[in-house]
């Protein structure tokens, strides 16, 4: 008798646990939710590269883009040069952690050196090896550039030859570059360096700013 009251007592115990367990196995399965799906970062960047002639020699009456005049203001009072001009704009979207990289060819940055009546290109390139929206340690919003670089390969005569009763400059080709990592605030220009190209004694200064793309 004794025997089959401890074996019913046993049995309904292992019913009670086996409900438990069966009646908690679906709230497990609900409580078990899908990872949320990371939205890509559709932030876009448009970037602005300036390239501009400091020289000793006149110049056409260009005026350079306002947004420049605090960056000339600079340039006036730390550089001997007299008069600036403005080369060449490079305009470029780039999104938001993304690379950049192009080249070109162009017309001549500096003309003092070369023959008007032939006048020889140049050759550029500027790449940059991520272009990213960072903070800095005051939680101001900044535009970060690593691995920029640009180089180009100026037209310098050296001479001149003469073939059919007429006079050809002997140009040679002079490189020059620059690379560095840089930080700048969105939307203000700043100077990045300056490049000297030859005997003419001019001289390329990089600007460059970079700003979020309005929708």
């Amino acid at each position: 008798m004794k025997i089959h009251r401890v074996m019913g007592a046993m049995v309904a115990v292992l019913s009670v646990a086996l409900f438990i367990v069966t009646s908690s196995s679906p709230v497990h399965a609900q409580a078990t939710a899908q990872p949320a799906e990371v939205k890509e970062d559709e932030t876009n960047l448009d970037t602005q590269l300036f390239l501009i002639v400091a020289t000793n020699q006149p110049v056409n009456d260009e005026k350079l883009p306002a947004s420049l005049d605090n960056v000339v203001k600079q340039l006036r009072a730390a550089l001997p040069f007299k008069n600036y001009r403005l080369a060449a704009t490079l305009i470029n979207r780039v999104k938001n952690e993304g690379r950049l990289d192009l080249s070109w060819i162009g017309g001549p940055l500096a003309t003092s050196n070369v023959s008007a009546t032939a006048p020889a290109p140049s050759f550029s390139y500027f790449k940059v090896r991520q272009v990213s929206l960072v903070q800095n340690s005051e939680g101001q919003s900044l535009v970060q550039m690593l691995g920029f670089n640009f180089g180009t390969r100026i037209p310098i005569q050296t001479g001149a030859f003469a073939s059919a009763d007429k006079a050809f400059p002997q140009i040679n080709y002079e490189g020059t570059g620059l690379a560095t990592d840089i930080s700048m605030r969105e939307g203000d220009p700043v100077v990045v360096g300056t490049l000297n190209v030859g005997p003419s004694g001019d001289a390329i200064i990089l600007v460059v700013s970079a700003k979020r793309t309005q929708k």
